[in-house]
């Protein structure tokens, strides 16, 4: 068995900023404080005054294996993750074939056991009529279920109001949405074909994808949610119109409808789109400057309760295609920490207060078997944070299988020092373990 204690941190930790060591055996803390008394055969790390957190549990990924492996695959995208801090992931369901039955689910979950570096589930995708799949889930392995209710990328779109409802009606899991609406989408392409024909500008994304098509999905998402009691947690919140729609004044283990924002929202607007095109084009679109800091106030305020990377990659050669054929989405996840980091305070929101984001509540809302928390008993999960290195992003330091990133030639004030997945320490002077040593996430169901 492993032991090794971690000395010298700042551990940021459930509100609490304190001076600790950590003291791991195994796969678990065995114990936080000072002045632990050891064995003579434990290894020690020195923390060298860091910052020591949680790892995030980031869960919307896309790491698009199988059948879209050109792009990425959950090898060389969970090694970016662990490079980012991020120790555990859902993985969304639009792969190919899509992942909307148990026999996929459990595909995917041994392509993981064999390959990924951090701890890792899956959502059952929701369709028109795979309600009998759905009915098969053992609510303790499975991260939760996922409805396109606007079309991404893969054809996973639902649109038959009947089967959304039995869906909600059906399962007591987390039901995450992508919402937006799809004849409201429908409309504005074909007023901006009529404009530019084939030609559109990216820079139109935001007006195809617009505000009412986002409030007018999520509301129904809400509205529904409310009338059939469901668990709803609605992804990738872009605009500050829909913030209405959540309660900030609830306590998480009260509320059943939550909300999550994706890095890209809180660091790009449409002032980029000149500069950056297509790489900053997502699904929902990256909106106004004013939605961004709304969406930054949702965090402070607790109407957004997860913080995630939707990480989506796509090839370069992808993304530059015209408008209409160009996939939305982008690599994040080698990047999404230090840009909330970079960030958070410009914006009066505490550290503190991103590791909820990011870490204690995706564990809460979920219900994740000992992970999301610095505690006595839980897995060691830990990312250390150095403050006073910067981070430079290059195309040479990137580790996504697409090399590219909208984050190229950014300077991060803080870098990730090292990362400690189920008590080993995985990532450390900038190169991964090369060994593979995620396990499956359980749920407490």
């Amino acid at each position: 068995m492993n032991k090794l204690i971690i000395k010298d941190i700042i551990i940021i930790n459930e509100g609490v900023r304190s001076a600790s060591d950590i003291y791991i055996e195994g796969d678990f803390i065995k114990k936080i404080g000072i002045n632990i008394k050891l064995d003579n055969d434990v290894q020690i790390i020195d923390g060298k005054g860091h910052l020591a957190i949680p790892g995030m549990i980031d869960d919307q990924v896309h790491f698009r294996e199988p059948g879209l492996t050109h792009k990425g695959d959950i090898r060389s995208e969970s090694k970016a993750a662990i490079a980012g801090g991020v120790t555990s992931y859902f993985e969304m369901p639009n792969t190919f074939p899509n992942t909307t039955s148990i026999k996929e689910f459990e595909n995917k979950i041994k392509i993981a056991s064999n390959n990924s570096f951090a701890n890792y589930s899956f959502m059952l995708g929701g369709t028109n009529d795979n309600m009998n799949e759905i009915e098969r889930i053992d609510e303790r392995q499975v991260a939760g279920i996922k409805l396109f209710l606007g079309s991404s990328t893969g054809k996973m779109l639902i649109d038959n109001k009947s089967s959304i409802e039995n869906i909600f009606n059906s399962t007591s899991l987390p039901i995450s949405a992508h919402c937006e609406d799809e004849q409201t989408i429908k409309d504005n392409t074909e007023h901006y074909k009529s404009l530019y024909g084939e030609d559109i500008p990216i820079s139109a994304h935001p007006e195809i994808r617009n505000d009412e098509a986002c409030i007018k999905s999520s509301n129904f998402a809400v509205t529904l949610a409310k009338k059939t009691g469901a668990r709803l947690n609605v992804f990738h919140i872009s605009t500050a119109i829909e913030l209405d729609l959540f309660d900030g004044n609830l306590d998480l283990n009260d509320k059943k409808i939550t909300s999550e924002v994706c890095a890209h929202h809180l660091w790009f607007s449409d002032e980029d789109y000149n500069r950056l095109g297509s790489k900053i084009k997502w699904n929902p679109a990256i909106k106004s400057k004013d939605d961004r800091d709304a969406l930054w106030k949702g965090i402070k305020n607790n109407k957004i309760d997860i913080i995630a990377s939707d990480h989506a990659p796509h090839t370069i050669e992808e993304k530059n295609n015209k408008y209409l054929n160009c996939p939305s989405g982008g690599p994040m996840v080698q990047h999404t920490i230090l840009s909330l980091l970079q960030n958070c305070e410009k914006y009066g929101v505490s550290i503190e207060k991103i590791v909820e984001k990011i870490a204690h509540n995706p564990a809460t809302i979920f219900k994740v078997n000992n992970r999301g928390f610095l505690r006595e008993g839980y897995y060691a999960d830990i990312v250390l944070i150095d403050t006073n290195t910067p981070t430079v992003v290059t195309k040479e330091s990137l580790l996504y299988k697409c090399g590219w990133s909208p984050f190229e030639g950014q300077k991060f004030d803080n870098s990730i020092y090292k990362t400690i997945l189920n008590g080993n320490v995985v990532y450390e002077d900038g190169v991964v373990n090369s060994i593979p040593q995620g396990k499956k996430i359980t749920f407490n169901r």
